[in-house]
């Protein structure tokens, strides 16, 4: 996937030039000014603790497919990071939950979106049965004893920087 798809204006479709603007190399419009900006996209993850284990979902897409994280996704257009961490939990455990704290904001290097930004929140579970669903082959609380574990950064960040593995 290019981090670019413009070849013309979205505004008034006429030919992109590239121009440093802000330091920065950029697709801008020269007839109409419109500025081609490659901002981070905003994911949001969520910790739920059940006995000493740690909710995880095994991956069904790329990246990292097959691979256990937590429950995680992008948010939508009109949504609060509190409310995708929610949505997210649903659509890929079949928990309700309740959101308790932010653990942190983490950035990391995504190969198809430039930088990806995480917000992170632990999260009591409410109600449901474990259903996995959504971009996911299978859920589960399981135990893990190293950050490691898991495959994307801001993931392993967030559990050290929440002490869940304490």
């Amino acid at each position: 996937m290019s981090m670019n798809p413009y070849r013309f204006c979205p505004h008034c479709k006429s030919d992109l030039k590239r121009k440093e603007v802000d330091g920065i190399d950029r697709l801008i419009c020269p007839a109409c000014g419109w500025i081609n900006y490659l901002n981070p996209i905003p994911a949001v993850a969520c910790l739920v603790k059940e006995k000493g284990r740690i909710l995880l979902v095994k991956r069904g897409v790329e990246p990292k497919k097959g691979e256990w994280s937590l429950p995680a996704g992008f948010m939508e257009l009109k949504e609060t990071p509190e409310d995708a961490t929610l949505r997210e939990l649903k659509e890929e455990t079949g928990l309700e939950g309740k959101v308790e704290e932010l653990i942190g904001v983490y950035s990391q290097p995504s190969e198809n979106y430039s930088t990806v930004l995480t917000v992170g929140y632990r999260v009591v579970k409410r109600a449901g049965a474990i259903r996995p669903g959504d971009d996911a082959d299978d859920a589960g609380f399981k135990k893990i004893n190293n950050p490691k574990d898991l495959p994307f950064t801001s993931h392993r960040r967030m559990l050290r920087d929440s002490n869940a593995l304490l």
